[in-house]
């Protein structure tokens, strides 16, 4: 069994796969999935997980050399843009529109949907190097 703190199979093994610049999305319940991009679904019921669960569990796991989230959220839902900034204390981050952040998703090796029902609440992770 597994020691560290995540368990989901399938989340573990994206990320568990990532490379250097590879980007794994962790999305609110609303956030449209592209065709073709691999979607983890963890939502449950309404709030069930949170992104902000979600993302503790992933950094347990992954090393992150930067993120993204939509300029929007800044403006709409400023206290979850403030969770997402303390649990990405030193991280660099990027601000985008939304509709650049949806196209984005497309290079997106996973999206996690979460039961998030915040708006805009989604984040882009790209894998670092432990190295």
């Amino acid at each position: 069994m597994k020691k560290t703190q995540l368990l989901n199979s399938a989340l573990s093994h994206a990320i568990a796969r990532l490379g250097h610049g590879d980007m794994i999305v962790i999305a609110d319940a609303g956030l449209p999935v592209p065709e073709g991009t691999p979607c983890i679904d963890l939502a449950v019921t309404r709030g069930v997980p949170a992104l902000t669960q979600v993302l503790a569990a992933v950094l347990s796991e992954m090393q992150v050399e930067r993120y993204i989230v939509a300029r929007e959220l800044r403006d709409r839902s400023p206290a979850m843009r403030d969770q997402i900034v303390a649990a990405l204390p030193t991280i660099p981050a990027d601000e985008i529109s939304h509709e650049s952040f949806k196209a984005l998703t497309r290079q997106a090796r996973a999206i996690v949907r979460t039961g998030e029902c915040t708006p805009y609440a989604n984040v882009a992770l790209v894998a670092g190097v432990v190295f």
